[in-house]
């Protein structure tokens, strides 16, 4: 055992204490400078020295942990209620509620509650929160700015070999979702290692997909269902119409049966305005636009072929790549098909013949896009070959207005839901033009180079402030539009709507005038046939009408001979005349004669 004495003392008890008191300044210690120290002085040489304390190194890698983030959902379920009540039971909670509405604790704390809920009542009523100050300035701020879009994200196929993203659907609940479909459709490239799987992105998580989509088939094209955000319906490659629910898992809830399906790649699918809202209608290359309910996907409900003759001839109907539907127009239906014809459809005519009202032809190519204008439903957008056409559908002999031939070829567009002068296109070579037409109408407002390989898809959200695109190479570009590109400008609406009727007029014009040319043509061309029957069923016989064909031929022979003769005559009378003309000069300028 260890003996430790401790010795203890109060710490005001060390050193001596301190007697502060105010007294006057005085000079202790006075040194004054001294001239000769400073030849002593010694200056010291300067020297770097690196204070880094790291190793030097020529170069080196850095690889940061890569975060990535899951989301993931809770699903919740009526709470609140004791486990002796089930909230299920309409008895058992209303007996529950009569219960506490007795007790005096829920009285006194409901009578509190309500004075407080009333103030902030007549704070609201007294006060517009949601007042907009200085609207003026903002809006000389949105129209000086540049016209500009930054990318987001860049949604990726996460398999090895890459497949085209060949659809794109937005989630109809605020876009917070991306659906893509994943298909390679150049004639026999895929190979039995090509993945058939679809994905739904979320638009924060580019690492990894939120949802995938296995379909029998590699899926073409896919759409959201308006009504229900659970659902989408989709169109594969061999013809099949597969629909998913999401909560359901990434399998196919139904899918077409192949006998009554589509023969051809589905390329466009649409969901209907129908009260049920499980209505859909689809269109292939096959010549079909066949309508479904995904209820019952055995069968098709209706069927349209695509014959321009109006006989119903699947073996002379033109393949459908393109499909427009305007929930406005219930009953109208519009048809891009491979030929660059527009067809014009009313599904609820009778018979076949009226089903296609009338074609739009103005096309060399597929007319990869059909759309028509969300504020200007008569006006509708095309895009095929290697220009963007708008058409107004008064006027089926020409477009009224289109953009002049890019050096690329176009494979999709769409119009801006928010703003109705501008609309979007993609092409081939990787470019994004997004076209002002009040603005400029010969070149696009801004054209943005979004990757190196060619876009094949293109969708906007339904604010019109994120555009997607698809690449070849299976990347979705997630794109932020600027704000003047995506906010309605000041009378856009009225000035469009001018535009459109004198474009309209104009065209009306020149139709009229080149039918009056046709007419005219078309009457000549009559007459002159008559004039000939006429000559040919003469009454005079073959010897007269040779001997007049003989007299026709020798008088133009003369007359030709005649006029030669007056032509050789003169160009001897010329000579001669130049000839004396000569002799003179030499006898003016010449020697006097001899004797």
């Amino acid at each position: 055992m260890e003996i430790v004495h401790v010795y203890t003392k109060l710490r005001s008890e060390f050193g001596r204490e301190c007697l502060f008191s105010d007294r006057p300044a005085e000079l202790l210690v006075d040194v004054p400078p001294d001239p000769s120290l400073a030849l002593q002085f010694i200056q010291k040489t300067h020297r770097d020295q690196a204070v880094q304390a790291c190793r030097d190194m020529s170069e080196h890698q850095v690889n940061t942990e890569r975060f990535e983030s899951d989301s993931c959902g809770i699903n919740h379920v009526e709470g609140g209620w004791p486990k002796d009540v089930n909230p299920q039971e309409m008895e058992q909670t209303i007996r529950f509620r009569k219960k506490v509405e007795k007790d005096e604790s829920y009285i006194n704390s409901i009578l509190q509650l309500g004075s407080a809920m009333e103030h902030c009542i007549r704070q609201n009523n007294a006060v517009d929160i949601y007042q907009e100050y200085f609207e003026d300035e903002e809006e000389v701020e949105e129209s000086q700015e540049p016209p500009s879009a930054k990318t987001i994200n860049v949604f990726r196929d996460p398999n090895e070999l890459k497949r085209t993203v060949t659809g794109l659907s937005w989630h109809p609940d605020g876009g917070r979702k991306l659906a893509a479909a994943y298909s390679c459709l150049e004639f026999q490239k895929t190979s039995r290692e090509t993945s058939l799987d679809s994905y739904i992105w979320d638009v924060e998580n580019p690492n990894r997909p939120e949802m995938t989509l296995k379909p029998a088939s590699p899926l073409v094209c896919l759409d959201y269902n308006p009504k229900d955000s659970h659902t989408l319906v989709g169109g594969c490659y061999n013809g099949q119409i597969a629909y998913w629910d999401t909560r359901r898992g990434s399998q196919p809830v139904e899918v077409s049966s192949v006998e009554h399906s589509h023969r051809d790649p589905v390329y466009k699918i649409i969901w209907l305005q129908s009260k049920t809202g499980t209505d859909a209608f689809s269109a292939s290359t096959d010549g079909q636009v066949l309508w479904w309910d995904v209820r019952r996907l055995s069968e098709p409900t209706e069927c349209l072929v695509l014959d321009p003759s109006r006989e119903g001839h699947l073996d002379r109907a033109l393949g459908g790549v393109s499909l427009e539907f305007e929930s406005t127009m219930p009953t109208k239906f519009m048809v891009g098909t491979e030929q660059g014809v527009v067809m014009s459809c009313n599904r609820k005519a009778k018979t076949p013949a009226e089903k296609i009202v009338c074609t739009y032809d103005g096309h060399h190519g597929p007319v990869y896009a059909l759309q028509r204008n969300p504020f200007f439903p008569k006006n509708f957008l095309t895009v095929g070959d290697w220009t963007a056409r708008i058409w107004s559908e008064d006027i089926k002999e020409s477009s009224i207005m289109w953009t002049r031939y890019q050096m690329s070829y176009l494979t999709d567009a769409c119009w801006s839901p928010v703003r109705p002068a501008v609309f979007f296109t993609v092409k081939m070579d990787g470019v994004l033009d997004i076209w002002d037409i009040l603005f400029k109408q010969n070149d696009p407002t801004l054209s943005l180079k979004v990757c190196d390989e060619a876009l094949y898809s293109l969708r906007l959200q339904d604010n019109g402030r994120l555009v997607a695109c698809g690449s070849q190479q299976g990347g979705a570009t997630l794109l932020e539009i600027c704000s003047g590109l995506s906010t309605l400008q000041k009378n856009e609406k009225s000035l469009l709507a001018a535009m459109f009727e004198r474009e309209t007029k104009r065209e009306k014009i020149l139709e009229a005038r080149q039918r009056e040319l046709r007419l005219k043509e078309r009457s000549r061309s009559e007459q002159s046939r008559e004039e000939d029957t006429g000559r040919d069923d003469g009454d005079d016989p073959p010897d007269q009408l040779i001997s007049r064909a003989e007299t026709d031929f020798y008088s133009v022979v003369e007359t030709e001979t005649r006029r030669r003769r007056d032509r050789e005559e003169q160009s001897n009378r010329e000579k001669d005349v130049c000839e004396e003309k000569e002799v003179k000069d030499e006898d003016a300028s010449g020697t006097e004669p001899s004797q």
